[in-house]
C-alpha cells in the first residue's frame, strides 16, 4: 500500500474542479478525487446526478457509491483479505441516467475500477438509505426487508430491487472486464489483478445543484479543495453535512458552515441555510439536528405507524443547535450589511403557510421559555442538559465524547447566553415586530437581563484550575503513556495552576476536567473578559499535553487532567477524541480575529490573542492537505506529530468524511498579514 499517497488530499491535478463535457448535451461535469487513508473518493456531478465513489483498500475492501439524492446509495463489502490490496480507478465516472424496468429514471454513475488481488468474495451487498449503510459498516446489522440477492451471469453480478414502498429503487452492477467469475468468488486475471465495471444507480428524487458564482462572492479564498467539496455539498433545497456517511441536512452543521462562511457565500446561499432550519423546527421551536428521508424514513414509518410513508422525520435530541439558530440568523440579518437589507423580505417569506419570521419567533420563545429557570435560581441544577436516555447532545456526539457528563460547557457557558442577546437585538430591530404576539412582549422585554445572568453566572460553574505540581505530575505521567514528549509541556506550566473549562459537568454539577476547544463558540459569540481570554488562549498556545496544540494542529480534546478511565475514552483513535477536527480550528481562527477586532482589550491580552493566532494557524498550515476532510488523528514518530487519516487504523472507531461541509470554512478565513509570534512558553 502506498501510505503516503494516503496523507494527501488530492490526487494530481484533481485537486481543482475539472469542468468537461464528458456528460450528455451541454451539461457541465463537475469532478474531483480524493484519496485518503484506505479510501480513494471520486466525485462526480452533473445535472441529476450528484454521485459520491469511495474504494476502501486494505484487507477489508469495500466499494460504495453515495449518492446525495434521498440520502440514498449501494455498497458491496467483501470477505477479508490476507493481505493488503489497493483499489485503482482508471479515469473518471461517467455521469448516467437509466430507466428501470417500468420506465423511471435511475441516476448514478459507470466507471472502471481495479484492485491489486487474485481473489474477492463478495460478502454482502446492501442498496438503500445511507443511514442504513452507516449502521451495517458499524455494526454489522441490516433490515432483512432491504435486501436482495445478485443476479449472476457469465461475467457478472447485479443487485437491484425497488424501494420499499414501490417507487423507483436502487441498482448495483459490476462487469468482470479483468478476470472471471468462478465457484462465488472474483478470480484475477493473468495480471494477478481484478478489473471491475461498475453501474451504480439510484431512482430517488435528484437535488438541486449549486455552485459557482450562485455559491461563492469574489471574497472567497482559491482553496481549490476547500471549492471542491462544498460545491458537491451545496443545493438549492439544502447544504449537505458531509460525504460519504451524512448527505442530507445537518442543523448543526448547517448552522456554524453558514455562520463561518458568511463573508463569501451569496445572499442567496445564506438563506439557503437558514430556510432550511427554520424549515424543519419542531412545533415547540427546536432545531432538528438531523432528517430521515427517502427509505429510511419508510424504514421509521414502518416500526411507529405501519404505514410505507416516506415523510421525512426529523430527530431533535441534540440540545446545542436549539441555541445557535439565533446567533447566526443575527450575525446576517443584523450584522451583515448585506442580511440587513434583505431582512424584512426574507423573514416574510412563507414555507408550508409560515413565514420565516413567525418561525424564528417560535425558537425564540423556545430560547426564553429554556433560559428562565437558570435566571431565576442559577445552580448547576437549572442548566441546559442533555436529553434523558441521551449520552449526546451537542457536537460531540459520540457516546463517550462528553466523558459521561449531562451539562455542556459550549450550551450553557456560550450558546444560550449568546442566543438570549441575540433575541433581545433582534426585538430591539423591529424585525419581528410582525410576527410577535401579545403575549410576546414582557418576556421578550427580558430577554437582555437573562442573557446578563447566564453570562455571570453559568461559566464559572466549569472552571478548572489544577495546580502546577500536580499539572506537572498528570503532564508527565500522560505522556509517558502516549509516548510523546512532555518537555515543552512542562516547561508551559511554569508555577501558576493550569486553569481551563471543563468540557462538561457531570449529573452532580461536578466539573469533568477534560481540556478542550470549545471556547471557540465564546471567542466566535461572545466578548469573555480579559482574564477569561488570558486562560483561553493558554490551551492554544501551550504544547500537548499541557495543553491542545501538536503538529498535526489543535486538538479538540486533552485529558491529561482527568482520571485514567476518562483518558482510555480520549484516545486518538475515538471520534472525540485526541483528535484534530478541521472545523474546531477554523471555529478558533474565526473567533480569534473576531476578539482581535476589540477597542477594550489591554494590549497585554492583545499580543496574546495574536500569538495564539499565530500558534493555530502554524497547525493549519501544516495540515492544508487534509483541510477539507471531517477530522484526522495523528502518531508521534521521527521526533515529530504526524497528521493520520482517521479510520486507517483498525482500532478507529469510523471513517472520516472525505468531503465536510464546515471543514470548507476556511474559504472565508485567511492567515493574518505580519511576522509569526513564537508559541514557545507562556
Amino acid at each position: 500500500m502506498r501510505r503516503k499517497a494516503g496523507l494527501r488530499a488530492t490526487l494530481a491535478l484533481a485537486a481543482a474542479l475539472l469542468l468537461a463535457g464528458a456528460g450528455t448535451g451541454t451539461t457541465q461535469v463537475e469532478q474531483y478525487v480524493v484519496r485518503e487513508g484506505l479510501n480513494l473518493n471520486s466525485f462526480t456531478r452533473a445535472g441529476p446526478v450528484a454521485a459520491h465513489v469511495v474504494l476502501r483498500s486494505g484487507r477489508q475492501p469495500r466499494l460504495l457509491v453515495a449518492f446525495p439524492a434521498g440520502n440514498s446509495g449501494t455498497a458491496l463489502w467483501f470477505e477479508p483479505l490476507a493481505k493488503d490490496a489497493e483499489w485503482h480507478l482508471e479515469g473518471a465516472p461517467r455521469p448516467i441516467t437509466l430507466r428501470d424496468a417500468k420506465g423511471r429514471p435511475l441516476h448514478g454513475v459507470r466507471f472502471v475500477a481495479t484492485i491489486d488481488a487474485d481473489r474477492l468474495v463478495p460478502h454482502q451487498a446492501v442498496l438503500s438509505s445511507i443511514r442504513v449503510l452507516r449502521d451495517y459498516q458499524a455494526l454489522g446489522k441490516v433490515p432483512a426487508a432491504v435486501l436482495t440477492a445478485p443476479r449472476m451471469t457469465g461475467d457478472g453480478i447485479r443487485w437491484s430491487r425497488d424501494r420499499l414502498d414501490g417507487a423507483a429503487g436502487y441498482d448495483l452492477a459490476l462487469s468482470v472486464v479483468g478476470g472471471r467469475i468462478a465457484g462465488g468468488a472474483i478470480l484475477g486475471g493473468r495480471d494477478g489483478r481484478i478489473r471491475l465495471a461498475v453501474t451504480a444507480v439510484t431512482g430517488e428524487t435528484p437535488l438541486s445543484p449549486r455552485g459557482g458564482a450562485d455559491l461563492l462572492n469574489a471574497r472567497a479564498q482559491a482553496d481549490p479543495g476547500a471549492r471542491n467539496a462544498l460545491t458537491f455539498l451545496s443545493y438549492a433545497e439544502k447544504y449537505l453535512a458531509g460525504s460519504w456517511r451524512f448527505d442530507t441536512y445537518f442543523g448543526r452543521d448547517t448552522l456554524m458552515s453558514v455562520r463561518l462562511l458568511m463573508p463569501a457565500l451569496q445572499p442567496a446561499a445564506v438563506e439557503t441555510g437558514l430556510a432550511s432550519v427554520l424549515a424543519r423546527l419542531s412545533p415547540q421551536g427546536e432545531v432538528a439536528h438531523e432528517e430521515d428521508i427517502g427509505e429510511f424514513a419508510i424504514l421509521d414509518h414502518q416500526r411507529t405507524d405501519g404505514t410505507l410513508s416516506d415523510a421525512p422525520v426529523y430527530n431533535y435530541n441534540m440540545v446545542d443547535s436549539d441555541y445557535m439558530l439565533a446567533p447566526v440568523a443575527r450575525a446576517w440579518l443584523l450584522d451583515d450589511p448585506r442580511g440587513r437589507a434583505r431582512a424584512q423580505a426574507f423573514l416574510a417569506q412563507r414555507l408550508g403557510g409560515e413565514t420565516m419570521g413567525a418561525r424564528m419567533v417560535r425558537n425564540l420563545r423556545f430560547v426564553l421559555q429554556q433560559a428562565a429557570p437558570f435566571a431565576r435560581d442559577p445552580v448547576a441544577a437549572h442548566l441546559i442538559a442533555l436529553k434523558p436516555g441521551m449520552d449526546a447532545g451537542e457536537w460531540r456526539d459520540s457516546n463517550d465524547g462528553l466523558a459521561g457528563g449531562r451539562l455542556p460547557y459550549d450550551v450553557n457557558a456560550v450558546l444560550v447566553p449568546a442566543a438570549l442577546d441575540s433575541a433581545a437585538a433582534l426585538q430591539a430591530s423591529g424585525l419581528l415586530r410582525p410576527y410577535l404576539s401579545a403575549g410576546d412582549t414582557a418576556a421578550f422585554a427580558r430577554a437582555r437581563a437573562l442573557a446578563d445572568i447566564w453570562r455571570a453566572k453559568a461559566p464559572p460553574l466549569f472552571d478548572v484550575a489544577v495546580p502546577a505540581d500536580a499539572a506537572k505530575r498528570a503532564v508527565r505521567d500522560y505522556a509517558r503513556a502516549l509516548g510523546v514528549p512532555d518537555a515543552p509541556a512542562l516547561a508551559a506550566i511554569g508555577t501558576m495552576p493550569v486553569r481551563f473549562p471543563a468540557i462538561a459537568l457531570d449529573g452532580k454539577g461536578q466539573p469533568i476536567p477534560v481540556q478542550n476547544s470549545d471556547p471557540g463558540f465564546a471567542l466566535l459569540f461572545e466578548k469573555p473578559s480579559a482574564e477569561a481570554l488570558q486562560i483561553m488562549t493558554a490551551s492554544l498556545i501551550d504544547a500537548f499535553p499541557a495543553g491542545l496544540r501538536t503538529g498535526a494542529g489543535m486538538l479538540v480534546a486533552n485529558p491529561a487532567f482527568a482520571d485514567a478511565g476518562i483518558q482510555r475514552k480520549f484516545s486518538p483513535n475515538a471520534y472525540h477524541g485526541t483528535v484534530i477536527w478541521s472545523w474546531q480550528q477554523a471555529l478558533v481562527a474565526a473567533g480569534l480575529a473576531r476578539q482581535l477586532e476589540r477597542s477594550d482589550l489591554p494590549a497585554d491580552v492583545r499580543h496574546r490573542i495574536a500569538r495564539a493566532q499565530s500558534c493555530l494557524w502554524d497547525g493549519i498550515e501544516k495540515t492544508r492537505s487534509v483541510q477539507s476532510s471531517e477530522l484526522w488523528s495523528w502518531r508521534y514518530a521521527d521526533g515529530r506529530y504526524q497528521v493520520v487519516p482517521f479510520g486507517a487504523a483498525g482500532a478507529d472507531v469510523d471513517e472520516s468524511n472525505a468531503a465536510q461541509l464546515w471543514s470548507t470554512v476556511y474559504l472565508a478565513l485567511r492567515r493574518p498579514p505580519g511576522a509569526a509570534i513564537a508559541c514557545a512558553g507562556r
